[in-house]
């Protein structure tokens, strides 16, 4: 089916962070807009004050008239959705257009140029540098981002002009496979979901087969030292990015006071006196893809020292909390090894010799069971680790596979000790901390208001 030809479009899973952002981008192109979601947040409240129709029951009787013709509904759901699920079955049996979230942006991609970052992490913030980048600029954009841009307040942007659209690049259930780039950044391919895949080098093979979608014409970004063998065309472009090497690279990084400045270094136009509005170590080699990108298209170098210097970060995303003399707080989104490496480097180039804790919620059996002496080994850069149990997410438990797995290869050095996750806020009022961190991809991040106002309340006091 056609974009032009749809008359409405009905979600299966509609509160999930990507797709929420697809459903707002047929709710501006002025389409009948509807879906299920299993249970409220705020994200479905607020796509119902833009217009959607959403229930909470999966129920066929509940789907609008206006989304049961087949020859103008296109029905969307996610992977999570079990198969049995009786709306998805409906829609399924009776001919109707059912597409994967991923296969709709490939829809996207081929209707405008893409950007598109892919990547074991760094994906949500370099993708949301670079909306910010070129939504800012005389160039502009769409964008479908897997997080909320602080500046935006939204996972979402609309452009009725703009050819471009930025889009995360996911590789879980191999959705990647679905787009096809103009331009991509893959900013790392260490070993992930392996649920999916099985093997590293069934993910390495993976990603290859992604770089062979770029379109002639365009460009591949990869990060200085992958593994990667790309498989592009011999009319796509390739180059190298880092810290220090690759093509566009970063150099002369200084770190002081709480600011970070670095000079770019591009084949195409170096630039002095970058600023990072998020002064984080992490988003060095965040920025410089997203400015190799937004440089790549034709933004300027004003306009790329503008949009580094005002990107506010993504919620989840080394989102601080409270940041005063006192108490330190801040939410993490990192759930990989190598990101609670990069987590702890970070906060510790930021506060030094402060003491730094960490909460982490374990993501996944299967991810806790192939990684736990690595995330044992990143854990351990921390000075106190606070673990709970694992968040199951999709998955069912596996035999012998808990956090303890984890715990029992912290180094020795380390304070440590394990809890519930129910009994995390009276942990934190009973507890004191000079810098704390909550890591993870779970549930764990619906606390943090809560734990804002216990340190809010507590420094207050104090004065």
């Amino acid at each position: 089916m056609e974009l032009k030809d749809l008359k409405a479009v009905y979600f299966i899973g509609a509160g999930g962070i990507g797709m929420s952002a697809i459903a707002r981008y047929f709710l501006h192109k002025g389409v009948i807009v509807a879906g299920y979601d299993k249970t409220p947040s705020s994200l479905t409240e607020q796509l119902s004050k833009e217009g959607m129709l959403i229930h909470y029951e999966d129920d066929v009787e509940k789907i609008p008239y206006t989304c049961r013709k087949q020859d103008s509904v296109l029905v969307v759901y996610t992977p999570a959705i079990p198969k049995d699920h009786k709306e998805l079955v409906y829609f399924q049996e009776n001919g109707f257009d059912v597409e994967k979230r991923s296969e709709v942006l490939g829809m996207l991609t081929r209707a405008h140029k893409a950007l598109c970052v892919a990547g074991t992490h760094g994906k949500t913030t370099t993708s949301a540098m670079c909306a910010h980048i070129m939504h800012q600029s005389s160039i502009d954009c769409n964008a479908f981002l897997g997080g909320i841009s602080k500046n935006f307040s939204s996972n979402y942007i609309l452009s009725k002009e703009s050819e471009y659209v930025v889009i995360e690049a996911d590789e879980y259930d191999r959705s990647f496979h679905r787009l096809r780039p103009w331009i991509s950044v893959i900013t790392a391919t260490d070993a992930d979901h392996l649920d999916i895949y099985a093997t590293k080098e069934a993910y390495l093979e993976s990603f290859s087969y992604y770089t062979s979608l770029i379109q002639e014409g365009g460009a591949l970004i990869m990060h200085e030292g992958l593994e990667l063998k790309p498989n592009v065309s011999e009319k796509v472009r390739v180059f190298s990015y880092g810290i220090g090497q690759g093509d566009f690279r970063a150099e002369n990084v200084r770190i002081a006071n709480g600011e970070i400045f670095f000079d770019f270094v591009s084949p195409i136009e170096n630039i002095s006196g970058i600023q990072l509005g998020q002064p984080l170590s992490i988003n060095v080699d965040n920025g410089v893809a997203a400015m190799a990108m937004a440089q790549l298209v034709g933004c300027s170098s004003e306009e790329l020292k503008y949009g580094m210097r005002t990107f506010k970060g993504v919620d989840r995303r080394f989102d601080f909390k409270i940041r005063n003399e006192g108490i330190v707080f801040l939410s993490d989104y990192a759930h990989h090894p190598k990101e609670i490496a990069q987590s702890a480097k970070s906060l510790r180039d930021l506060y030094g010799n402060r003491q730094i804790s960490v909460i982490f919620q374990p993501h996944l059996y299967t991810r806790t069971r192939d990684f736990y002496k690595d995330f044992a080994s990143s854990l351990s850069l921390f000075d106190e680790v606070i673990l709970t149990e694992i968040y199951p997410a999709r998955e069912d438990p596996i035999p012998g596979v808990t956090s303890s797995l984890i715990f029992d290869n912290l180094s020795k050095g380390v304070k440590k000790q394990m809890i519930r996750k129910d009994d995390v806020l009276d942990f934190v009022r009973n507890h004191e901390f000079d810098v704390l961190v909550i890591l993870g991809a779970g549930d764990l991040d619906n606390y943090t208001p809560e734990i804002e106002k216990i340190l809010n309340e507590r420094v207050t006091k104090c004065d």
